[in-house]
């Protein structure tokens, strides 16, 4: 018997292992929660699946997600990843990696993690949602409103609403598993 899955996963096996894997699961790792505010972002415009593909280029890119490296880059640094096949080449998408790793530092010394940060917009627990069909949920919500309004004040980019509710849903700061889908239980417990 197979497990039913959320539908949006389709069958590649990238994509399986993310959502079996990482999809929804609570993230408290400051450096983890940055990579995916970056891949969440480089996504605008693609799909997921593009993004998940690069995934590994970008960690090798980026120093693993190393915001305070990532914070120093100058211009040749940015022409070296404009140059970079592995990665989402657009000028705005790179020129933000280094704005958002500066404000990911601000908001560090500000609230002590990103982690701290972050969860705050949810209480610091996962909202479970009940969802019986990924369509029932919400592309955006008060709380990624929220969020995205104060990311873009402290110089953030690519942190539009609908972004950060996916960012939210990656990090499993909400539960948008189905109902029907094997997930939902095992992260609702």
């Amino acid at each position: 018997m197979s497990l039913h899955r959320c539908e949006w996963c389709g069958e590649d096996p990238l994509y399986v292992a993310y959502h079996d894997d990482e999809w929804g699961v609570p993230v408290h790792d400051d450096r983890k929660l940055f990579e995916f505010i970056i891949l969440e972002g480089a996504q605008a415009g693609l799909s997921w699946i593009t993004v998940l593909r690069k995934r590994e280029n970008y960690r090798a890119a980026l120093h693993n997600f190393d915001y305070e490296r990532i914070a120093k880059f100058g211009p040749k640094d940015l022409e070296k990843l404009l140059a970079n096949e592995g990665i989402i080449r657009n000028r705005l998408k790179v020129e933000s990696l280094v704005k958002n790793a500066r404000g990911t530092l601000a908001i560090i010394e500000e609230f002590g993690s990103l982690d701290q940060y972050l969860w705050r917009y949810v209480d610091g627990a996962p909202i479970q949602n009940n969802w019986r069909k990924i369509t029932d949920a919400p592309t955006s919500t008060q709380a990624s409103d929220a969020m995205s309004k104060d990311l873009k004040k402290r110089g953030f980019n690519f942190v539009g609403t609908t972004i950060c509710y996916a960012f939210m849903q990656a990090v499993g700061m909400v539960n948008d598993h189905t109902t029907d889908c094997f997930r939902h239980a095992e992260l609702k417990d």
